[in-house]
């Protein structure tokens, strides 16, 4: 691997290893707290950034996402099998429940194996493909890959922070 595919695997290992650090000792109850009604949980919030990645890179990859491979059975949520979190309002997202976190810590794995297929599958040419050209600059595969770790990252953040609240209440 290149610097930037060490890089990229260095960053999703975080959010992988950061899911679990936040999920480590969270009760049924504390993982779908909410700080109030329009607020995102814990296990949502965890959910969401793992769809994300999940069916963004599978989709860059060119794979199945780890979700259609039983995680959506596994987890059992009461939405839509496509459902990522983009778009729900505050009254579907109050209705996650997920009785065993460790369940997320397991997609989580799944989500990072697939991660770490692509990275390490992108050459220099592979990163540079362009995705979209209406913008400016293009969104090439390599911004994409960041932008997913941006949002993992920032959504992961949010996770520590409920937990927190959560602990204390």
């Amino acid at each position: 691997m290149d610097a930037f595919q060490d890089l990229l695997v260095d960053g999703f290992s975080r959010v992988q290893e950061g899911v679990g650090a936040v999920l480590d000792g969270l009760s049924p109850d504390q993982l779908r707290w909410r700080p109030d009604d329009a607020a995102n949980p814990v296990g949502w919030l965890v959910w969401h950034l793992l769809r994300q990645q999940d069916a963004q890179l599978a989709q860059l990859a060119g794979l199945g996402q780890a979700w259609d491979q039983g995680w959506r059975e596994r987890l059992d949520l009461p939405y839509a099998p496509d459902a990522m979190g983009y778009g729900q309002d505050a009254a579907e997202v109050g209705r996650f429940e997920l009785g065993d976190p460790q369940l997320l810590v397991g997609y989580a794995g799944a989500v990072h194996e697939l991660t770490r297929r692509l990275v390490e599958g992108l050459d220099a040419q592979g990163l540079e493909r362009v995705l979209d050209d209406s913008y400016d600059p293009p969104v090439t595969v390599g911004v994409r890959v960041c932008s997913v770790l941006e949002d993992a990252l920032k959504h992961l953040g949010q996770a520590e922070y409920v937990k927190g609240l959560a602990q204390r209440r």
